[in-house]
């Protein structure tokens, strides 16, 4: 009698080390490897320009800081690399290791949806379940290509999608206060 039994390949933090620094960009979610490449040039418009309104927003208040693609080390098998992420004064001190890095949720994460069905899926699906699980309060997926934002916003232990912004309207957020940032500037 035989058992067949499927067994997957848990890759760690320790295992991307041993991979090549070849400008690929290595995650893991639940100990299962992904792959970036280098983003499309609008990506990384978006991502710039958002990290940009953020940080003059972060200045001007002096609540938090925003910081473009941190490392997020949330367990061995729980690395990922956000195009975004904002984290309040209060908070950062308690989610900083040693070696300066993440460990824990910022209250916001920002992802820039990259080509392909693949990638769309992590973002919208593997990294939305990822982040709810490990406290994110709000997460902005944002589409270049159609120029929308999508908000997820904490539930209880969820992240729901609260609403979708068009070029036309303003992105605001409880978490933010006072910040207003007309949906345009964010993929000009």
């Amino acid at each position: 009698m035989s058992h067949s039994t499927e067994e997957r390949v848990r890759w760690t933090i320790a295992d991307i080390e041993l991979l090549p620094d070849n400008g690929n960009r290595y995650e893991i979610i639940d100990g299962e490897l992904f792959l970036t490449r280098a983003p499309h040039w609008g990506h990384q418009k978006a991502s710039g320009n958002s990290y940009a309104e953020l940080r003059a927003w972060s200045i001007s208040s002096g609540l938090g800081e925003a910081v473009q693609t941190p490392g997020i080390i949330f367990t061995d098998a729980d690395n990922v690399i956000p195009d975004v992420v904002w984290v309040s004064k209060e908070r950062l001190p308690m989610l900083l290791d040693e070696a300066g890095h993440l460990t824990g949720a910022p209250e916001l994460v920002i992802e820039v949806l990259s080509e392909g069905v693949d990638n769309q899926r992590r973002d919208r699906e593997v990294k939305l379940k990822l982040y709810a699980s490990r406290g994110v309060h709000e997460y902005w997926i944002l589409d270049w290509r159609l120029q929308q934002i999508e908000v997820y916003r904490r539930d209880k232990a969820l992240l729901k999608l609260v609403e979708t912004l068009f070029v036309a309207d303003e992105l605001t957020s409880p978490m933010l206060p006072n910040f207003v940032c007309p949906v345009s500037r964010l993929f000009v």
